[in-house]
């Protein structure tokens, strides 16, 4: 086992005790919500709860006060001011039945004549009607309130029945039981909806460690249109690409590998033949050397232009070009070497396409989809270069009768050494570099190429490019300017 796998399949204690996973957070959020819900809603409850019984406890007293009056006002009318045989025996019948009630019973002209602690002066009287735990009744005998009633409560327990406390005890059971079922449900929800959630992520996941240990075949095979199922088959998509350029890669590899080699040999095959005496070294093998010298310089060169203007290595000029003049001269340039390879050559085009660009450029990339279309285009066939004007693009379109490709090898033919299955055996066959140099000039005018194509029925390339304007020209300067002052838009 490599030092490499060590490390990635026993991460250490820091590493595994860093943080909790995904699916303890989502859990342990749900609870902490939960538990600040049901803290908030028994809270309210409790409160409300507390107020109803106080005023129910305060409804009580204010009924006890009342009974108290009117029997010590029925006692009183049978013997008149005399508080104290019989009138007060209502009020000691209470205080016997309630032993944390504390009952007083005033006259009218302030004697403290009923007291359940201690009898005494108006100067024992420290009730108020403003207390909260008590509640007063006048006492009035034919019209004339001959005393008060004061009742005080010292426990808000004191005047409610059993079934009043077993009722409030077997509510507060049950918001605590509740509370906790809450909680316990909400643990359960979230551990069920982390464990949902991080399955599609755990598919991306191991999807991309696969990718990443060298499986190219590696996927989510994640469906729907929710946001996590597009991410996992924007996913696939970009495997699917992974895949393609590594192959695309080795295609690459092999097809340099070929270009070189066949050359190289060739030189070293040769070379050898003339130090051993078997070949001389005449002006026929020195032109065999030449030829292959000169073939690897084509690729290397091509190479370095394409990575140029990749890189944008170079500084690009752009100016107010004519197309039409420029595309006729690549077109007169190149008509005898179409004719010689036994094709019809037509050119057709607009009276003038103004366009913005750089003249060179143009003129390259029009050659190199002139000598594709030759190199594909067995002989008899045709090949039109048209140059014409749309609404904001100028058009550089070359269209063969060649060998054509099928819509699947369309969305390749732009790649680096990418020659159709059907043109890769043909001795004719390029370095496959020409159309992504195509590609990258379209890309520098801010212009695109299209490739069209059927399988033995021809192929057509369109090179669009914005046509000339002086919002252009200027946007161009500035960004240009901008550049050299190494200001970024």
């Amino acid at each position: 086992m490599s030092e490499e796998e060590l490390e990635y399949e026993e991460p250490s204690d820091e590493k595994k005790h860093k943080g909790f996973s995904f699916t303890a957070r989502i859990t342990v959020s749900f609870a902490a919500i939960a538990l600040m819900t049901v803290m908030v809603a028994v809270g309210m409850l409790s409160f409300v709860w507390e107020q109803y019984f106080q005023s129910y406890t305060r409804d009580n007293m204010e009924n006890l006060a009342e009974s108290i009056a009117d029997s010590v006002e029925q006692n009183f009318k049978t013997m008149p001011n005399d508080w104290y045989n019989g009138a007060l025996a209502a009020a000691t019948s209470a205080n016997a039945l309630y032993d944390t009630v504390n009952i007083q019973i005033v006259s009218s002209d302030g004697w403290v004549v009923y007291n359940s602690g201690a009898q005494g002066s108006i100067g024992n009287l420290s009730f108020s009607d403003n207390e909260r735990n008590t509640a007063s009744a006048p006492i009035v005998v034919n019209d004339e309130q001959v005393g008060t009633v004061y009742v005080r409560v010292f426990g808000s327990d004191t005047l409610l029945t059993q079934a009043d406390q077993d009722f409030r005890n077997k509510s507060y059971q049950a918001m605590i039981f509740a509370s906790v079922f809450s909680v316990l449900v909400a643990v359960l929800a979230g551990f069920i909806l982390a464990r949902l959630l991080s399955y599609p992520i755990n598919l991306v996941t191991n999807a991309a460690r696969a990718l990443k240990e060298g499986d190219y075949s590696a996927r989510t095979g994640m469906v729907g249109e929710d946001e996590i199922a597009r991410l996992g088959k924007t996913f696939d998509q970009m495997a699917d690409a992974v895949e393609a350029n590594r192959d695309m890669e080795r295609r690459l590899v092999t097809d340099v590998a070929h270009e070189l080699r066949t050359p190289l040999m060739a030189i070293q095959s040769t070379v050898e033949a003339m130090i051993d005496g078997v070949f001389e070294a005449d002006e026929e093998r020195l032109e065999t050397l030449n030829s292959e010298v000169r073939r690897l310089s084509r690729l290397v060169d091509a190479l370095l232009k394409l990575s140029r203007l990749e890189n944008r290595a170079n500084k690009v000029e752009f100016a107010k070009i004519d197309l039409v003049e420029q595309v006729e001269r690549v077109v007169l340039a190149h008509q005898a070497y179409v004719e010689e390879s036994g094709l019809d050559f037509t050119y057709e085009h607009d009276d003038h396409v103004i366009v913005y660009g750089n003249a060179d450029l143009l003129r390259q990339a029009t050659a190199n989809l002139i000598s594709n279309a030759v190199r594909y285009t067995p002989e008899g066939g045709s090949i039109t270069v048209r140059v014409t004007q749309g609404e904001l693009m100028g058009k550089i379109m070359v269209q063969d009768t060649g060998i054509g490709f099928t819509p699947e090898e369309a969305k390749n033919v732009f790649a680096r050494f990418w020659r159709a299955d059907a043109g890769r055996a043909r001795e004719s066959g390029g370095l496959g570099i020409g159309l992504s140099v195509v590609k990258e000039i379209a890309d520098r005018h801010n212009g695109w190429v299209r490739a069209e194509g059927r399988p033995n029925e021809g192929a057509r390339f369109t090179i669009y490019i914005p046509l000339y304007s002086r919002s252009t020209s200027l946007r161009k300067g500035k960004t240009a300017q901008a550049k050299r002052l190494g200001i970024n838009n």
